[in-house]
């Protein structure tokens, strides 16, 4: 019998990097610069049996590569890496071990634990780290060959402007598990995730992007293995150019950019949260995956004088070491991939100030952030920083350069502990609520740099802010030791599940004053999906290993009455753009009037002085906005002008009279809405200056200047991005 014929392979190129067809073979690329020798694995149709191993036959600028010809779309394959087995040197190779490679576009098969995906013997002394030869083919995923064509139509980038953007942040399998009305097929997926009612709801609600928790292929800690619970958020990445298997419905990676284009379709935004910081291998003791078999001492951070740790600045084991020319290198390329192939509109960068780390700390001006500021594709796109890491000096809100947004985690909890009732820091507030020019105002930055939100994945959902004063995580089996004790939050009077109509009414009115705060404050809104449907973890502030009920969305306990107020919320922030100005507030007279852009308030109807914003008491602060949008048209620097509107809030435990200012004599002002009176209508009440409002005890109260155009329903507005509209064909 024939021996079968090895496979013909050609030096190729080493760029790009990863597994790329041409329409007549596939060229291989892989940087390591330390190997001394690498073999492709080729595999049949199931990932089961290796059917070739050929050692690639180039090594140019330490990249290893070869071409083969005829090798199409739909191959199977990893990568065994030969070289020192010295891991006080850093160096950790171990070809026993396939290995996936990190700019495979597509994977085939799920990450299994075992013992033997672990470079070393467990069992060995723990300083000695004995060679383990042990194989790990069957535990590990395979890399596919990809087809990058799609006919992607006429699909385009909405391309939302900063100041139109409300961010929606949602787990791409919590949101549709539940979904009753989906076929089971497609829950937890990215086709579920962009189906009709799905894209009904977000159309409705009037957000303008979904960002995405990580889809990147993550693995599990051993921790939670043990537990028998799931890495649910994802934040353990090892490959960055592939869409995670367990979200595509059929296993085709085009899927992910079918659901980007209906995104498109709706003038909505797709945002990525990646993690470039830190990969899902762990510390020293942690499995051999990818990058660690294939060149430890180059792609991570190792302690100098002592290779054998990692530097761990991000708290998950090891740091990426994205300053070295060829790790920047395969970063840049996933984020550009991701944006030309995959049409995504943006990236949320997990502990960003990682990224910009030098020897010498933090550095705006680093490797990373120049490349990516320079970049003719990707400064273009949204970039957003989670600007902390757990290193040394690691909290850099403010720092980053400009084109950047940051998460603002000042927003957070200063308006938590307002609504919660601490007083004195009226300042705070207002700072906070007109775009927190302090942190964000400086090298042509603007309102939109700051990103607000007062939940987010990580910490108690909106519900639970309102209904627990301390985490309840005893389901993540740390013993409730694991999530952050300080929370700002008030459980209105009794700690968890009641049916008491007095606490339920005042949970309601707490959340309806921090959702009001959020989407009328200056900068960019997130909203953490499910929010706005009454979503609650039962106080798990740390549900990051809870891949069940607990963190899925349950359609069938909507609240639909908070539903409503977001939307009407979303509603008045997309028609007035004075909630949304491109500038700051600088206390000019606008239009010749004598009325300014902005106007803070004292209960007694009076502009704030010093001694009001001092008071160590104070709990209640208003504000005129005079119409003054920010927004430039004309050539003599005049400003598009808004409707005047009146925001009161009162975060005492009392009510507070709020007169009406006598700055606009002529005016009648009629509230929009009134947290504490929900059923209130717009034209149904009238002030004067000089009269008094009855501003309710912790209540959050929105007037506008009457007039009979203004006190239409906003609930009847579309919700089309303002852009994709101005836009539309």
């Amino acid at each position: 019998m024939t021996a079968p014929r090895r496979p013909t392979i050609w030096p190729g190129l080493p760029y790009p990097l990863g597994a790329t067809w041409d329409g007549q073979g596939t060229n291989f690329a892989l940087f390591s610069a330390h190997a001394e020798k690498v073999e492709l694995c080729l595999y049949d149709d199931r990932g089961k049996r290796e059917i070739e191993r050929i050692v690639l036959p180039e090594y140019t600028d330490q990249v290893w590569h070869g071409y083969i010809p005829n090798l199409r779309p739909g191959t199977l394959y990893g990568y065994r890496v030969y070289g020192p087995w010295e891991p006080r040197r850093g160096h950790r190779f171990n070809h026993h071990k396939l290995l996936v490679d990190p700019c495979a576009k597509a994977l085939f098969g799920e990450l299994r634990w075992s013992t033997a995906n672990y470079a070393f013997n467990i069992k060995s002394s723990r300083q000695d780290l004995s060679f383990d030869n042990r194989d790990s083919v069957h535990n590990i995923p395979k890399g596919v060959v990809v087809d990058t064509m799609y006919n992607w139509g006429a699909d385009r980038h909405p391309k939302n402007p900063w100041n139109e953007t409300v961010i929606y942040e949602v787990h791409v399998k919590g949101a549709t598990m539940r979904r009753s009305d989906l076929r089971e097929s497609i829950r937890g997926t990215f086709a579920g995730l962009s189906s009709t009612p799905m894209l009904k709801h977000f159309r409705e609600l009037g957000v303008t992007a979904v960002e995405l928790l990580p889809v990147f292929p993550a693995s599990d800690e051993d921790h939670l293995r043990v537990r028998r619970l799931k890495n649910y958020w994802g934040y353990n990445p090892y490959n960055f150019f592939s869409p995670s298997p367990s979200f595509l419905s059929a296993g085709a990676v085009d899927e992910f950019k079918a659901m980007v284009r209906h995104f498109h379709d709706e003038g909505i935004e797709v945002i990525l949260d990646v993690v470039y910081n830190h990969t899902g291998e762990g510390g020293h003791l942690g499995p051999t995956i990818s990058l660690k078999g294939i060149d430890n001492a180059s792609y991570y951070r190792l302690v100098p004088g002592d290779e054998r740790h990692y530097v761990n600045d991000t708290g998950c084991g090891n740091t990426i070491n994205i300053n070295h020319p060829r790790v920047l290198q395969m970063v840049m390329d996933s984020l550009r991939y991701w944006a030309e192939e995959m049409h995504v509109d943006g990236f949320r960068f997990d502990l960003a100030a990682a990224l910009g780390r030098s020897a010498h700390g933090f550095d705006p001006s680093g490797p990373f952030l120049s490349a990516v500021r320079q970049d003719p594709i990707l400064n273009k796109v949204k970039l957003i920083a989670e600007p902390w890491d757990l290193g040394p000096g690691g909290y850099q809100v403010g720092s980053f350069p400009p084109g950047w947004a940051e998460w603002n985690g000042q927003f957070r909890d200063t308006m938590r502990a307002f609504w919660k009732g601490e007083g004195g820091i009226v300042g705070d507030v207002a700072s906070k609520l007109t775009g927190s020019s302090h942190i964000f105002g400086s090298k042509g930055r603007r309102p939109q740099a700051s990103l607000n939100f007062i939940t987010a994945h990580d910490g108690f959902t909106m519900d639970d802010l309102v209904s627990y004063e301390h985490k309840h995580n005893e389901a993540n089996g740390e013993d409730n030791r694991d999530g952050s004790n300080n929370n700002h939050s008030w459980n209105c009077g009794h700690e968890g599940v009641t049916n008491d109509p007095t606490i339920l009414s005042l949970r309601q009115q707490q959340k309806r004053n921090l959702m009001a705060t959020l989407l009328l404050s200056q900068g960019t809104p997130m909203l953490l999906g499910g929010d706005e449907l009454g979503r609650s973890q039962k106080g798990n502030n740390n549900a990051y290993c809870q891949d069940n009920k607990l963190s899925w969305f349950d359609w069938d306990n909507v609240d639909e009455d908070f539903l409503a107020f977001v939307k009407r919320l979303l509603s008045i922030r997309r028609r007035h753009p004075v909630f949304r100005r491109t500038r700051y507030f600088d206390g000019t007279v606008f239009n010749h009037d004598d009325i300014k852009d902005i106007t803070w308030l004292a209960p007694e109807g009076h502009e704030f002085t010093e001694g009001d914003w001092k008071l160590p008491y104070g709990r209640c602060v208003g504000c005129l906005l005079g119409g003054d949008t920010g927004n430039y048209q004309t050539a003599g620097g005049e400003s598009a002008a808004d409707e005047r509107f009146i925001l009161l809030m009162n975060s005492h435990h009392g009510p507070v009279p709020f007169m009406i200012p006598k700055t606009d004599p002529g005016a009648a002002w009629t509230p929009l809405f009134d947290t504490a009176r929900p059923d209130i209508h717009p034209g149904e009440h009238k002030y004067h200056p000089g009269g008094t409002y009855p501003l309710l005890a912790r209540s959050l109260v929105l007037l506008i200047r009457h007039s009979r155009r203004n006190t239409e329903d906003y609930d009847s507005q579309p919700h089309l991005p303002l852009s994709y509209r101005r836009n539309a064909v």
